[in-house]
């Protein structure tokens, strides 16, 4: 696995290995907040970032403390199990991009990895072995690329495109090939934080499928549902407003 760390990636090892034995867990170090901020406001201007970085810090935090019993019944029905992963498998990283990465799966040579919450992998990374690399993601492919696919379909009032994609990992961001894709189907208790795990549980049964028929030398790609391709980001604080109130998406 490489990942960026995290309860999905804890869930989706704890799930896996039930099944398929994981030899290393990858966790790459979080890239830097002020160098992202300052990126960001480059491409997006600073009025735009300050209403993501006001939704981020308030709307998330607020949501998780008054949906834990939701959380608890997703967890429940899907199996999630957030037991740490095993010291004795993980490899800590500066980045997934990072000579010490590369190095360590020439070593290791590992036949199937599952990416998960890491940032954008490089070509050299993917050309470094022979290896097939696949991503869950955290919306429907490719209209909902990005972040929050699953509060952006809500948003958009696109409820047949909220769901969750596996697909095989390329040098852009969540342009692979499409392997598996599910809906999901929030109720009126859901929210932009259950929304994110209803997708993770997902998800999970559609990676171990996925794992299953590499195994089986059956792994196939499928179509996109539509040819519309679109990358998201963190919504603003007033975005968010505007949708709750308009729409009753939370």
């Amino acid at each position: 696995m490489l990942t960026g760390g995290g309860p999905s990636s804890t869930f989706i090892y704890n799930s896996i290995q039930k099944h398929f034995p994981i030899s290393s867990v990858v966790i790459e170090e979080r890239v830097d907040r002020k160098k992202f901020l300052q990126r960001r406001m480059k491409k997006m201007g600073f009025v735009k970032v300050l209403g993501q970085v006001l939704f981020q810090l308030s709307v998330p935090k607020l949501l998780e403390r008054t949906s834990q019993k939701r959380l608890r019944e997703i967890k429940e029905s899907f199996d999630l199990d957030g037991t740490p992963i095993p010291s004795s498998i993980i490899k800590n990283v500066s980045s997934v991009n990072s000579k010490d990465c590369i190095q360590f799966l020439k070593k290791e040579k590992p036949d199937f990895i599952i990416v998960n919450g890491t940032r954008i992998i490089s070509k050299k990374v993917l050309n470094c072995i022979d290896t097939t690399f696949v991503n869950t993601h955290a919306g429907i492919t490719p209209q909902y690329r990005g972040v929050h696919g699953g509060y952006w379909a809500m948003a958009n009032q696109d409820r047949e495109n909220c769901g969750v994609t596996v697909h095989l990992v390329d040098s852009g961001i969540d342009t692979g090939n499409i392997l598996l894709q599910k809906n999901i189907s929030p109720t009126s208790n859901d929210n932009f934080v259950t929304y994110t795990y209803l997708q993770m549980g997902e998800g999970i049964r559609l990676m171990e499928q996925v794992v299953a028929d590499f195994m089986n030398d059956a792994l196939k790609t499928q179509e996109a549902q539509s040819a519309k391709s679109q990358l998201w980001y963190h919504p603003t604080l007033w975005y968010y407003l505007y949708h709750r109130v308009k729409n009753g998406v939370r």
